[in-house]
């Protein structure tokens, strides 16, 4: 489980946007909307190396990725995570996250393995270390 909150785990596997929240080198946050999966007790987000997320990361690894519901009452949990970066091995979790996100207009390339390498893609594992959120 990601949260001992019930809630906010069926919550976080239920949906599949968030923002992810990086901290520049002054300090200042920076977020950007992203979609994500669950691989067991981490999430996983698929990226280019040349993000400034990336660059963020390697300075320091503390995010806050925050899951929100699509509708009112615009629910959320938010996950302060440690993050690291997965820059082999990336195909299974570079399809989950395509698989998480099946039904819009974001749709998994025909040759996945070679769409991988030409976009420079890598993975953003987060491991959880405190979940808090609301849910009405």
């Amino acid at each position: 489980m990601i949260s001992s909150n019930p809630a906010f785990d069926a919550f976080i596997s239920a949906h599949r946007w968030a923002t992810l929240t990086t901290m520049r080198r002054n300090g200042s946050p920076v977020s950007a909307v992203i979609a994500y999966a669950r691989e067991g007790d981490e999430l996983v987000v698929s990226t280019t190396r040349d993000r400034f997320r990336v660059v963020c990361i390697r300075r320091d690894p503390k995010v806050n990725l925050c899951v929100i519901s699509n509708s009112e009452p615009f629910n959320f949990v938010a996950i302060e995570g440690t993050a690291s970066l997965q820059e082999t091995d990336v195909l299974a979790p570079t399809r989950a996250v395509f698989h998480a996100i099946r039904g819009t207009s974001y749709k998994e390339p025909a040759d996945l393995p070679s769409w991988i390498e030409q976009q420079g893609r890598l993975i953003i594992r987060i491991r959880p270390d405190r979940v808090s959120g609301v849910i009405r």
